[in-house]
């Protein structure tokens, strides 16, 4: 159980994502200042130093956990787990996290369209995307060791990311709701993953 000191930096972090995350929505991203993220989180501008270090990081503040997560997933995989039955794990889970984001479902949708239409997020966010699909990719070579050259995972990991990722902007930009996007990600990643049944 997280001590008070703990669950105050849990606060504190997370006011500052949604005091964020409003000011973009209202403002746009390029015309927010750090320093009125600060303000609306009533907080220093010294304090939200302490935990992030530009704009960029509070839009992207949970890829390294999400990423610990899925490799968590491969790592613990059941001896006898087929490959698409712990890719639709995979899946499954990182929708399921998305879809209990305690910043909520408009924050979920703002955050998609700041890195698809913002320059400077989408190339951030991209290289983030390659940097991680091939961690994800060699970590299931790993767990398949003999069974999966790295060409296969990676080959895997790049068509289910790429289409749970597109067809969730897809839905987005269409004014689907949340809901919606993840029900449709989670049909994009069935297509996907049955493509893959001769992987092992």
């Amino acid at each position: 159980m997280a001590g008070i000191r703990e669950r105050k930096k849990q606060r504190t972090h997370q006011a500052l994502v949604e005091a964020a995350l409003r000011l973009f929505a209202e403002k746009g991203y390029e015309e927010t200042t750090l320093a009125e993220i600060a303000a609306e989180a009533d907080v220093s501008t010294r304090t939200f130093f302490s935990y992030f270090a530009s704009k960029e990081d509070v839009l992207l503040h949970d890829i390294d956990s999400r990423l610990e997560r899925t490799l968590a997933l491969v790592a613990g995989r059941g001896p006898d787990e087929a490959l698409p039955d712990l890719l639709m794990r995979i899946v499954r889970d990182a929708l399921a996290h998305m879809a209990a984001d305690d910043s909520g479902a408009e924050a979920t949708r703002t955050r998609i369209r700041l890195m698809t239409t913002v320059p400077a997020l989408q190339a951030r966010a991209l290289r983030l995307l390659f940097s991680n699909q091939l961690r994800i990719a060699r970590a299931l070579q790993e767990s398949y060791h003999g069974r999966l050259s790295l060409v296969e995972a990676a080959a895997a990991v790049g068509a289910l990311a790429g289409a749970a990722k597109l067809v969730i902007v897809a839905s987005v930009e269409r004014g689907d709701s949340m809901e919606q996007a993840v029900e449709a990600a989670l049909q994009a990643a069935e297509i996907t993953v049955r493509g893959l049944g001769s992987l092992t």
